[in-house]
């Protein structure tokens, strides 16, 4: 098993990081404003506008191991199989996905599936799922 971790583009954690201090920010003004109503939404506005950015900055990875992909980002997570894959290919394709940076690659797998990452490493990466592959069984 292998873990790599998703390249990050600067332009993307400072987004990130804009959306995390605007949330805190607002958090904070409702909170004072004196309400008891306002911690429930203060909180919510943390958690989600705070901490899910924050999560996904943090805890994007791949994980190759002999028969699958695993994908985390934040609370999101993808299984691909290995002996599915049918085509990696880069692109800079920027919908959404467990990719922290545009410079990305596209594996589909299965019946239409596809998934976009962006491994820091992306020559051990793909090593690792040649590797796989490669395996017998």
């Amino acid at each position: 098993m292998t873990v790599y971790a998703s390249k990050v583009d600067g332009w993307l954690a400072a987004v990130l990081g804009v959306a995390i201090v605007s949330s805190l920010w607002a958090g904070r003004h409702l909170l004072l404003a004196g309400s008891a109503a306002a911690w429930p939404v203060a909180l919510l506005i943390a958690c989600v506008g705070a901490g899910l950015p924050l999560w996904v900055l943090l805890d994007t990875r791949y994980v190759v191991d002999a028969t699958h992909l695993r994908i985390r980002s934040g609370p999101f997570r993808w299984t691909v199989p290995i002996a599915g894959i049918v085509r990696i290919a880069p692109t800079s394709n920027p919908l959404s996905g467990p990719a922290l940076s545009l410079d990305r690659l596209r594996i589909e797998y299965g019946r239409g599936a596809a998934v976009m990452v962006s491994p820091r490493d992306r020559a051990g990466f793909m090593r690792a799922i040649e590797a796989a592959r490669d395996r017998p069984g």
